[in-house]
Parts: C-alpha cells; structure tokens; sequence
C-alpha cells in the first residue's frame, strides 16, 4: 500500500518487511522552501554519474501495480465491522469522510464524491460543514493527476467557505513527484544502490502530462501538506508502516520533521525520507498486525488507524500474480483488520478495483 522498492508490494504471504522506499512529506507554512520558491535543479554532478539500472527488487509499484481499464463489476466482502457511534464534532463541524487514493483517475473521484452528496453534478462543494479529508496519493498511473490536485484545491477553498473543510494528507507519489521535480536524475542511494527520484517516479507510473501541467502552486500546495493526523479517534496516515515513529513522539513533531526535511532539500534525506514512508503491511501479519498498529496509537492517539497506500486486494491475499492477473479486485468497502484497529481505504482503483470514500465511523 526482504527490501522492496518504494512504493513496491510484495506478494501477499511474503514478509512485511520494509521496501526500500518510502512517501513525501509536506514543508511547514511557516517556512520557505526550494519547493515553493521554483529553485533551479541541483547543480549537474560533474561528471553526471550514469543512473544504474533499478534492479528487480527496488521496483517500486509498477509491475506489481498494473494500470489495467476498470470495471464496475465488484465482489462484496465481509470486511466492514460495527463501531460504536463517533463523539460529537468539535466546534459544530459536520460528519466525517475520508478517500483512499485516486491516484489521476478524476472522472471516478467525481463520481464517488457526487455518490456521497459531498459535491454536486458541477464539481462544486456540496456538503456544508462536513469534513473531508484525502488520504494522499493524487497522481501517477492514471490520467489526470493534476486535475486531481485542482479539484481538491477548489474543494479546500469551498468546503472552508461553507463551514466544513477539505484537507489531504501527504502521499508517498506526492513526495516521488516533488523528488522528479525537484532533482531529476540526480543520483541518490538507495538501499540496492544508485537510483534517481526521476526513474522511481517513471517505474511508479509517472505521467508525462501531470509533470507538464505542474505548476508552482501544485508544488506549493503538496509540499505543505502533513503526514499524519488525528480526528475523532482515527489516526489519519497514508502508509500502513510503523516508519512515523522515526520523525517524531508526537503528530506535531513528524510533521514538523517531514517539513524540515522538504525545506533542506537534500536529495539524499528526501529519497531516505521517501523510501521510509513507501513501507507497507505492518498492520498485516496476523501475530503481530495488531501491535505494531498500537505503536501508533500509543504514540500519536487514537483509537483506530486509517490509511491507504497498500491495495486491498492484496491485503486480502485475492491478487498474487504481478500481472494483475486472477479474479481481479475483490473491493466494495473499507477492510477492516489487525483486531478491527487498522481500516484500509486504498481500493485498489488502478487494478480495476474502486477508488473509496468513506464516511467515518463505519456502520456495521
């Protein structure tokens, strides 16, 4: 969502061990930072050092995470389980939702957001003073990542203006295309040796066309974003990785961290920033799922984990072939697991799945 690329999945029954790859966090408001000021590139490495090809074990999503044309046929399956009702909003706000990753695909985002009542037959807020908030992951491997981003820059300015509010955590493709953006071919190291954050973020299903449409205020916009929150009980990440727990004892300082290191802008500590938070499926183990989920609640508050990142399908062990190939996505909710206190939200939308939004808590 044995060392793995970032972003990689391992096959499902394989050890959940960290891929060598992790997300993107956001800079502070409150600092300035090369992202935001549209810095030049890093200065060409003299002489520039020839990427070395990523070997098999780096790669990162792409050959286990096929582009493949969706479908709405779905499979149910039993995964939701009861809560108990939330507590009231604080401050009057209105309910709770949350979106899994969209990865480009803009037409089906309208659509799952329309189906919710949180927009209307225009794209325009719709909700009042409802809370929304995207999971991260707006870009690569679908069409239309930029407007993606654009929709929910609109929706953060409307839903703000009627009561509620839009927000959106920082994904590991959101970090992978600020890193493509930022320093190119620049050579990084990684865990299996020399690589780029312009190659990860082709392998990762880089589309040229959300790089051409990037503009300063995208960058702006994600590079801002935090990686981690709390609302209502529900410890809100993009990863399903225990990695938080090395930027910081609180959600302030991880998110304080992660800005610190986009403001720097040292390849190096981005792509270890990047590659730390492309981990995934700590929370799957059965013997251990649970606990490594209360390391984060214990740390950060909580009573539940909700992320997105690794597909549900394989989370569920219903997609084995790296083709794609098999029964297909079997998604038509949230999977709920690791003792009922983990809620996975990515649907797996670039395999033929369903790209998720959810209102919070679940109904059983």
């Amino acid at each position: 969502m044995g060392a793995q690329p970032p972003g990689s999945v391992p096959p499902p029954g394989a050890p959940s061990g960290p891929p060598a790859g992790p997300p993107l966090a956001a800079p502070s408001p409150k600092s300035s930072t090369p992202f935001e000021q549209g810095a030049p590139p890093a200065p060409p490495v003299a002489p520039p050092a020839p990427v070395a090809p990523l070997p098999e074990e780096y790669t990162p999503t792409a050959r286990d995470l096929p582009v493949i044309g969706h479908t709405d046929t779905l499979v149910d399956h039993p995964s939701v389980l009861s809560v108990p009702e939330p507590a009231p909003a604080a401050d009057g706000l209105g309910p709770l939702y949350v979106v899994g990753d969209v990865h480009g695909y803009y037409d089906e985002l309208r659509a799952a957001l329309e189906a919710e009542g949180l927009i209307d037959a225009e794209g325009g807020w719709a909700a009042g003073n409802a809370r929304l908030w995207f999971l991260g992951d707006f870009t690569d491997r679908g069409p239309d990542g930029i407007g993606v981003i654009d929709l929910v820059m609109q929706l953060s300015a409307e839903a703000a203006a009627a009561g509620g509010y839009c927000k959106a955590l920082m994904g590991n493709h959101e970090l992978l295309l600020l890193g493509a953006k930022r320093f190119g071919d620049t050579p990084v190291q990684s865990g299996a040796g020399t690589a780029s954050f312009h190659a990860a973020w082709l392998l990762n299903g880089g589309q040229k066309s959300d790089m051409d449409r990037l503009q300063d205020h995208h960058i702006q916009w994600m590079a801002r974003l935090d990686a981690v929150m709390e609302e209502d009980g529900h410890l809100l990440v993009h990863s399903d990785t225990t990695a938080y727990l090395e930027y910081g004892t609180s959600i302030e300082e991880v998110n304080d961290t992660v800005h610190d290191v986009l403001t720097r802008s040292e390849a190096d500590e981005v792509w270890d920033l990047f590659r730390k938070f492309t981990k995934r499926f700590a929370f799957r183990d059965e013997a251990a799922g649970a606990g490594a989920v209360r390391e984060l609640l214990d740390a950060y508050g909580g009573t539940r984990v909700v992320h997105g990142h690794s597909p549900i399908p394989y989370l569920l062990g219903e997609v084995g072939a790296e083709d794609g190939d098999g029964d297909g996505a079997a998604v038509d909710g949230p999977h709920v697991y690791a003792d009922g206190l983990a809620i996975a939200m990515d649907g797996g939308i670039t395999m033929a799945g369903k790209l998720l939004v959810c209102q919070l808590p679940l109904a059983g």
